[in-house]
């Protein structure tokens, strides 16, 4: 007899300081290993698996993220109600915000999606220790405004090949950055925030892996002298090959927003 199987779309949001990122890993902390933790819990017998949109590094969190969770032979019978009893039972730092049914049709890794990203950061004196989750300190001075024409750089159609970590010979370099700037951080503020902080802000539907932070890392060169515009400019060229060294640090980076088309 063929089994019958359904299909959810679940947001979540989590804050990745102390987890090991997405991917489950033996004996370490990921979200994916304390989602499948917590869904053998609230499922009991039932069969399942969940597959992730997005596969964020350790110390990475997210505002919005989203995970498939596909249910053999039983439905969810009441949506609201799976998902209290679902945030209930989930580590506090991460919870579920949405649940909707698709249709076999949905494929969440293949579904066009668009992603935002922010990288929340702040430079000179060293920031209250409780910004460490969410915000990196820069402590030496920077150029914002220099980083801010460099930020512009990255918007359009390049080849990221000196952007990303370990590619491959299947890798496709060339991505779309729909839009890239810093401004000031009004995303996300807390009373001990320093009173001057920044966000990165990153659009487009793909990213290659570290890609963001590199780019991130970059700009920090940048403000602090170490790298031009105008190398800034050729590194974007399929011709230049001179990987960016310095990758900032993966606390302050945020998956803030992914919409599926």
């Amino acid at each position: 007899m063929q089994r019958q199987r359904f299909f959810y779309l679940i947001k979540i949001q989590y804050l990745g300081y102390r987890l090991h990122g997405w991917q489950k890993q033996p004996k370490l902390k990921t979200i994916e290993g304390l989602i499948k933790k917590t869904m053998r819990f609230v499922l009991g017998e039932v069969r399942f698996k969940i597959l992730g949109a997005s596969r964020t590094d350790a110390m990475v969190s997210a505002q919005e993220a989203a995970f498939e969770l596909f249910l053999d032979d039983e439905p969810l019978e009441n949506l609201e109600e799976f998902l209290t009893i679902f945030n209930k039972n989930l580590p506090q730092d991460i919870r579920a915000t949405t649940i909707q049914e698709v249709d076999e049709k949905f494929n969440i890794i293949q579904h066009p999606k668009k992603k935002e990203y922010i990288y929340l950061f702040a430079f000179g004196a060293k920031s209250h220790p409780f910004c460490a989750p969410l915000l990196a300190t820069f402590q030496e001075d920077l150029d914002i405004d220099l980083m801010k024409k460099g930020a512009k750089l990255f918007k359009g159609k390049h080849n990221f090949r000196n952007y990303c970590t370990k590619p491959t010979e299947h890798t496709i370099l060339e991505r779309e950055v729909e839009d890239c700037e810093i401004v000031k951080n009004t995303l996300i503020i807390a009373n001990f925030f320093p009173e001057h902080s920044y966000a990165l802000k990153v659009s487009g539907t793909g990213f290659l892996r570290n890609q963001i932070r590199l780019m991130m890392g970059a700009l920090v060169l940048l403000g602090r002298g170490e790298l031009s515009l105008e190398y800034l400019q050729k590194s974007l060229s399929p011709d230049i090959h001179d990987p960016i060294t310095y990758i900032a640090p993966g606390s302050g980076l945020i998956l803030n927003k992914i919409d599926f088309e």
